[in-house]
């Protein structure tokens, strides 16, 4: 029997989604350092430095940031694409969990990719962190997102507020469940610095490790 504040299904655990913040630390630290300074998860920076280069006329550099953010929208349309075909289908898997393993074998090609492909690199590290955010948007109940944290740190913001000016507990559970995703996505992008710095391209192969604890995960409770 489940407790109130326990969550319906294991793709909303904090557990899990600490584990998906470490890997989308990881992978934002990892394009920016090793791949030529582009953003795989958030895009608003990437548009960002598009508009840059448009009003430079650095035309060919700007196709550095069009092809990963046209990317990272196949990436949320093939998400969606997943969910409609086998969300209710009796596979033996979640349908995040096969999100989760086809995450899993790019970042395997990505690892693999040499220097002088750093724009496919990107472009499928936008893909893959799409798959990833569209599919992982709630935790306990709460919006929240594994890739960036813009929204978690407003969302964490707002229920501190709520907290100290209503006495609201669960306000106060809330804000620190954001804090705990924000905390271990700073730490997957420190932890992803440091391998890079010792191994270069094949760093992004140590998120395999991460991706199938995460599927690993969901079977404890994959049936809501």
């Amino acid at each position: 029997m489940r407790t109130l504040h326990e969550p319906a299904q294991m793709s909303e655990s904090v557990r899990l989604g600490a584990v998906l913040a470490v890997t989308g630390g990881f992978f934002d630290a990892y394009t920016y350092l090793c791949r030529g300074g582009v953003f795989a998860n958030a895009q608003t920076g990437n548009m960002v430095l598009l508009g840059t280069d448009l009003a430079t006329g650095q035309w060919a550099h700007a196709m550095h940031y069009v092809l990963p953010i046209l990317a990272f929208a196949l990436g949320v349309a093939a998400a969606e694409w997943v969910k409609l075909n086998f969300k209710t289908r009796p596979i033996g898997v979640h349908w995040r969990q096969i999100v989760i393993l086809a995450e899993l074998l790019l970042v395997v090609l990505v690892g693999f990719l040499p220097q002088s492909a750093n724009m496919a690199a990107n472009t499928l590290v936008s893909f893959i962190c799409a798959l990833q955010v569209e599919s992982f948007r709630k935790m306990r109940g709460s919006a929240f997102a594994t890739t960036m944290c813009t929204g978690n740190l407003r969302s964490a913001t707002e229920q501190f507020v709520r907290w100290r000016t209503d006495g609201d507990d669960e306000a106060r559970r809330k804000a620190g469940r954001y804090a705990v995703i924000i905390v271990y996505f700073i730490a997957g992008a420190a932890l992803g610095v440091g391998c890079v710095h010792l191994w270069g391209d094949r760093a992004v192969l140590l998120c395999c490790a991460l991706l199938a604890l995460a599927f690993g995960l969901m079977f404890r409770e994959k049936t809501a």
